[in-house]
Parts: C-alpha cells; sequence; structure tokens
C-alpha cells in the first residue's frame, strides 16, 4: 500500500495505490492541505510544486518526485534540473502507453510533456490556463472583469464579456492545435497521441479532434511509478 499525492498551484489531488490499481481518490484546495489528510505507518510518494507545502512530510516515510530519481526515461535531450515534478510525473506515466505521446495538462497552467518513440522525455511546453488568462487580464486593467467560463464560446463578442471568452477561449484552442501541430512536425509524425488529463480537459476535448481522455489518476500513477523505480 502506498499513498500517493500531487500537490498543485490550486489543486492537490490524492490516493492508495493499492496492488496497481488507486482507490478513494480525492482532491482539496491546496491553500488548505494539512497534514491531516496523510495516513500513518504506509509510505507515500508525492509530487509538489508548491515547496512551502513539503514540511508536512517532515517525520513521514515520503519520497519527493525530483529529477535525481531513477525514472525509467532518457532525460539526455533535456534539462531535467528545471523541469516540475508534475510534468515529470506526467512524463513517465506517458511513456506507459503508445509512443511517441503527448501529455497536455490543463490546471493553472497548460503543460505540455512529450515522449519519443525511443523512450526520450523531450521537453515540452507551458502555456497560462483559461483561468489564469481571466485574472490576468482583470488584476492588469482598470475595468475588464474577471469572467466566468461560459458554455459557449462566440466568434464575435457582442459585449466585453462575450469579447473576453472569444479572445481567451478561441485562442486558447487555437494556441493547443498550433503546438500540438509543431510537435508533430518535429516528431516528424503525421499525428502522435496525445494525452489530455486536468481540470480542463473536458473543454479542450470537447474543442479538438483526436485528443485521448487520460485516466483521473494519470499524473498520480506516473508518481507510483517513480516510486517502484526507486525502492
Amino acid at each position: 500500500m502506498l499513498f500517493v499525492i500531487n500537490i498543485g498551484n490550486t489543486n492537490t489531488q490524492y490516493g492508495l495505490f493499492i496492488e496497481g490499481s488507486f482507490q478513494n481518490i480525492q482532491s482539496c484546495p491546496t491553500k488548505s492541505l494539512t497534514e491531516e489528510i496523510i495516513p500513518k505507518n504506509i509510505p507515500i510518494a508525492y509530487a509538489s510544486v508548491v515547496k512551502e507545502k513539503n514540511g508536512i512530510f517532515n517525520g513521514y516515510d515520503a519520497l519527493e518526485v525530483s529529477n535525481s530519481l531513477e525514472l525509467g526515461l532518457n532525460t539526455s535531450k533535456i534539462d531535467i534540473s528545471t523541469v516540475g515534478a508534475d510534468r515529470i510525473a506526467n512524463a513517465v506515466s506517458l511513456s506507459s502507453g503508445k509512443l511517441p505521446a503527448i501529455c497536455i495538462d490543463c490546471g493553472t497552467a497548460l503543460t505540455f510533456e512529450v515522449v519519443s518513440q525511443e523512450n526520450e522525455f523531450l521537453g515540452g511546453a507551458i502555456a497560462p490556463g483559461r483561468k489564469l488568462m481571466r485574472k490576468a487580464l482583470h488584476d492588469h486593467t482598470s475595468l475588464l472583469p474577471e469572467i466566468p467560463f461560459s458554455a459557449t464560446i462566440p466568434r464575435i463578442g457582442t459585449n466585453t464579456v462575450e469579447a473576453i471568452t472569444s479572445g481567451i477561449d478561441n485562442g486558447i484552442i487555437g494556441s493547443v492545435k498550433e503546438i500540438i501541430e509543431k510537435i508533430n512536425n518535429q516528431l516528424k509524425v503525421k499525428s502522435c497521441r496525445t494525452v489530455i488529463v486536468g481540470g480542463d480537459a473536458e473543454f479542450l476535448c470537447s474543442n479538438i479532434d483526436d485528443l485521448e481522455r487520460g485516466s483521473v489518476d494519470f499524473t498520480l500513477r506516473g508518481i507510483a511509478e517513480i516510486w517502484e523505480q526507486n525502492l
């Protein structure tokens, strides 16, 4: 039995890994994460991009995902020391399926991880997510509101809210398509497997063809695989 946890900028996901599968996967806002969720007397594996939260693991048998561990990936083509733990876990999870492949993780940021046919972690891309773009537009202007997500995306906005929705949502769809195309061109393939995970995955799946919806435990599984490789 293993307790696996992925601490993200906005949300934290965790669950128990028992005999190759996850049970009781839950999530909470990262800002409210405390030691109370950690079970006693079992090993822990975690990935964290919020370092001030890592102190909750002091005194526990805990493995932190980092570039110094055995990953089962060839990382010689990138500066792995600069890659976040969540992206490392996504790349490891991605490598267990058909390659070459891309993982798009839709959280506070959109992150892209690329693994080649030869099981090489090639790096990827990072862009702001839809919510972050809305917040940035509001925070850095005098009059523009921070708007909620919408079920529809207008092509041409007839008011300010519609204009922001059109600009951000159509812009993200277009940028994701462009990044995927450039990755495929660099890999010299027509279309490689592209897995999408994270809280905003449904939005992109609904607006971009040929995306594979990743399982809810996708990143957690990568953390668990890293733990197994470093026993």
